[in-house]
Order: structure tokens, then sequence, then C-alpha cells
């Protein structure tokens, strides 16, 4: 570690950067979620690290122990709640554990790996960010006084998303097998969700309604390619 690094660590929080020397490791494959827990972290005072994968949390963990992890259910490599459950179990134990879903349903099944706590995707108000780590902070850690509360919100850059949708669009063009299109539902879901862009979303629940009932999913993995091609054709160059 850099003698930046550790003095920005070292730093005592502040009523107004309240995560001031914590570093937060967040375990997320959307670039556009990633891009708004960056926004929260930086607005306040905490330190990042990201991992796309399962794969590459434990190459960060081999190396650094984080203040705070905040791990993605689902992941490109296989369930966020594994690396919840070992990590809610290891010692020294990481301060604050929290998983992160669009899904709402599986905020039980988070809890019962070992979690702190739960949070849905999107997660763009500041104060519901910090309040979601700092309630599980030792008093040794909390800021001093009372913090300032704000309804500020954070806005990804777009250019995240598109790089989402970019990501679909290939898995979608390779011959999916079951596995992709559980990972399509949900990957694509959540970013939907946080870009509140509703059609997709709408296409995204009824691809997840027709591969639940059995049925035949060629229709409506064409009407999503479609719909995500468009968002991308639309774009332009980046």
């Amino acid at each position: 570690m850099d003698a930046l690094n550790e003095m920005m660590l070292m730093r005592a929080p502040t009523a107004r950067r309240p995560l001031l020397g914590l570093t937060v490791l967040v375990v997320e494959d959307s670039r556009f979620a990633c891009e708004a827990l960056r926004l929260l972290c930086l607005r306040s005072g905490a330190r990042i690290r990201r991992a796309d994968s399962l794969e590459n949390a434990r190459r960060h963990l081999a190396i650094y122990r984080p203040s705070v992890l905040l791990a993605d259910v689902g992941l490109p490599d296989g369930s966020g709640l594994g690396l919840i459950r070992a990590l809610s179990c290891a010692a020294p134990r990481i301060d604050v554990i929290l998983g992160i879903s669009g899904d709402p349903a599986v905020a039980d099944s988070v809890m019962a790996a070992g979690a702190d706590g739960f949070m849905e995707k999107p997660i763009a108000s500041l104060a519901a960010f910090q309040s979601a780590i700092l309630r599980h902070l030792p008093a040794d850690r909390q800021p001093p006084g009372p913090r300032l509360m704000t309804d500020e919100t954070v806005n990804p850059d777009r250019i995240a998303y598109q790089d989402d949708l970019t990501h679909i669009a290939q898995v979608l063009n390779r011959d999916a097998d079951s596995e992709d299109i559980d990972y399509v539902t949900q990957f694509l879901g959540g970013v939907a969700r946080s870009a509140q862009d509703h059609d997709l979303d709408r296409a995204v629940c009824d691809l997840a309604r027709l591969r639940v009932a059995g049925a035949s999913i060629k229709s409506g993995v064409a009407a999503l390619s479609e719909l995500v091609q468009l968002r991308l054709d639309a774009s332009g160059p980046l």
C-alpha cells in the first residue's frame, strides 16, 4: 500500500464524509450498478475496489481485507451467497457484509448466508447507502456527532449502461443455454430497473416467465435481443 492510501485509510470519518477511512470491495458484474456505487463511495469518503466475478473477488481478498463487502447475488461464475457465507465465518471478519440484488425475493437467502444486511438495486440514495453501512460498523468507526443527512441521489454515466448492454448482446448472440438465460434475466433485470428502462424490464420479465413455465423461450430471446440491439444502435459509437 502506498503512502497516500495509508494516509487516506487513517483519516477519521466526518459528518459530511461518514465513511472516510473505509475500503469497500464491490463484487458486481454490472458496470452501471458499479458506477452508481463508485459515486456513492466517493461522496461518502470511502475508497472502492471492484471485482466483477467470484474469481476476481477471491484474488482481491487474498491480498487485503476490506472494511465493507458488497456482494451481488448473481455473478457470471456463480452465486454471491457462497462468498457471503464463507466470509461471514472468517476470522478476522470483515466489519460489514451486505448482499445486493435487483430481486428482493433473495433477501432471506442473503441473511441466512450470514450477511449483516441486504440492499435492493437500484442503489442510488446517498443517505440509504451510508445508513446501510453505518448501522453495522463498530462504535470506533462511527463519525463523531450527528451525520449530515441529505436526499442526494446519484446518476451513473450512461456509457456504463451501454457497456452492460453490449455484454448481454454478446451472450444472446451465441447459442445460449439455460444457465445463460438465467444469467441474462438476472443481470439485465437489475440493470434495466437501475436505468429505469421499463420496456426492457418488461421484456426481461416476459422471458423469465417463459423460462419458469418451461415453454419455448425462442420468441422471448428474440424480442429481448431486438430491444437490446435497438438501444445499442441508438447510442451510436462510444
